[in-house]
């Protein structure tokens, strides 16, 4: 349940200046413990204002369904639903969250690989989209219609078809295939396809074409949403009703990060530039669904850990916080997020030093940041780390210590989304036998 904490907050015309000084965060602090995390609700409205205006200005037929996995903090799940987008959700723990706060379930994305005939079932008697993304799924899909003869059973596809180009891979990790969706190639679609037109109350509504590509390059949602469409025009276009072309699109990057990535914009130029070509001539357009997650959330999240100490071993310095790696990068890459130090005392006189932050765990691999130049953080100053909205909260275990509480911001509210983890949470004894 949400708290409000607007009390601990001066007045001020720029909150999140006031909220992130030394000593808005010591107040902060106060109520969340040493380490916490802040979502800042306004850029996360301005996100999803990006994305849907690039997309429906080109295309006005669009779902934007919101990647729960990426992060499923109830407090921004229920103000993405607010805004307009639909739960896309890859496991009952999801679907059913999605339930909790109040969504809509004709308004669930159901997807991933793993469904069990309840899941099946419970989806379908609650008009959820759902795509499956197996051959395993069928016999569940054709036993709920022949159970439910007098209703109309529409059901999705997820396919999965060559994406390289020139014959370099594009996925992820450099895969030759993607292990998911039902394969064009091999004839299983077809086969996916004959199947549950035996069941004569069964309907193919739409195809669904996630892949996670390494780059994120434009080229590759060409592709995708081009194979889509055709397969679709080949197949079920007396019955299309959407083309789901997946997420894995690209965010906006914070400055430091000298890479040129497509922004919103130029995703949707060629998106939906496809979709209408594809569809010019259809009197009923299919609605072209979306299902972001990083683009949503990485940069509306960031992680606050106060520095504990400040030390030399041999000639490097080492700063520990009252954090983990796994707070704010918990994929382990090496790179080093934007971040900045917020100071109990502003000593200049100190020259820069070249020093490393790391964390509270046992593991010599737990850095937060590399050889960062600068003054020397010292005891009870606070480090805060920018960018750390996907997957963190979600994919962050409880490993040594207990989970960080959240603070939300919007406008002049502000409110405590996550309480700190204690150990009676941390160890429910519902589920532990002592």
């Amino acid at each position: 349940m949400e708290r409000s904490i607007t009390s601990t907050v001066r007045s001020s015309p720029r909150l999140e200046h006031e909220l992130l000084d030394y000593d808005g965060i010591q107040k902060l602090e106060d109520e969340l413990g040493s380490s916490f995390y802040v979502l800042d609700v306004n850029k996360l409205k301005e996100n999803y204002r990006k994305i849907d205006e690039a997309f429906r200005s080109r295309y006005k037929n669009l779902i934007i369904g919101y990647s729960y996995k990426t992060n499923y903090l109830p407090h921004l799940c229920k103000e993405l639903s607010r805004l307009g987008a639909y739960a896309e959700v890859v496991s009952r723990l999801e679907y059913d969250l999605a339930l909790k706060i109040g969504e809509d379930p004709t308004r669930i994305i159901f997807n991933g690989p793993l469904k069990n005939i309840d899941d099946i079932y419970f989806a379908l008697s609650n008009k959820s989209i759902l795509n499956i993304d197996s051959l395993y799924e069928i016999d569940f899909v054709k036993s709920f219609a022949a159970r439910n003869p007098e209703i109309e059973v529409p059901i999705g596809l997820r396919v999965n078809f060559d994406i390289s180009q020139n014959g370099v891979s594009e996925l992820q990790e450099g895969y030759k295939y993607s292990r998911f969706g039902i394969c064009v190639d091999n004839g299983n679609l077809e086969y996916a396809l004959s199947e549950l037109r035996e069941q004569e109350n069964i309907r193919i509504i739409g195809l669904h074409g996630h892949f996670s590509t390494k780059d994120r390059s434009i080229e590759s949602y060409k592709i995708i949403t081009q194979n889509l469409c055709k397969l679709a025009k080949e197949n079920i276009l007396d019955s299309l009703e959407y083309i789901d072309i997946g997420g894995g699109i690209y965010g906006e990057l914070p400055k430091p990060y000298d890479l040129f990535v497509p922004t919103f914009d130029d995703y949707a130029e060629t998106i939906c530039g496809i979709m209408n070509k594809e569809f010019k001539d259809v009197d009923k357009k299919p609605f072209l669904i979306l299902e972001p997650g990083v683009a949503m959330v990485a940069n509306v999240f960031l992680f606050i850990a106060k520095v504990i100490e400040s030390k030399k071993i041999r000639n490097d310095y080492f700063v520990l916080v009252d954090g983990s790696v796994h707070n704010v990068k918990p994929t382990l890459h090496k790179n080093n997020l934007p971040m900045r130090i917020i100071r109990r005392k502003h000593d200049c006189s100190r020259g820069k030093k070249t020093f490393n932050i790391v964390g509270y765990t046992c593991m010599e691999k737990d850095y937060l940041a590399s050889e960062i130049k600068d003054r020397l953080p010292m005891e009870d100053d606070y480090i805060i780390f920018e960018n750390v909205g996907a997957y963190t909260i979600v994919f962050n275990p409880p490993f040594i210590k207990e989970r960080p509480g959240i603070v939300a911001m919007d406008n002049r509210k502000v409110v405590v989304a996550r309480k700190k983890e204690t150990i009676r949470q941390f160890f429910n004894e519902e589920i532990y036998v002592f």
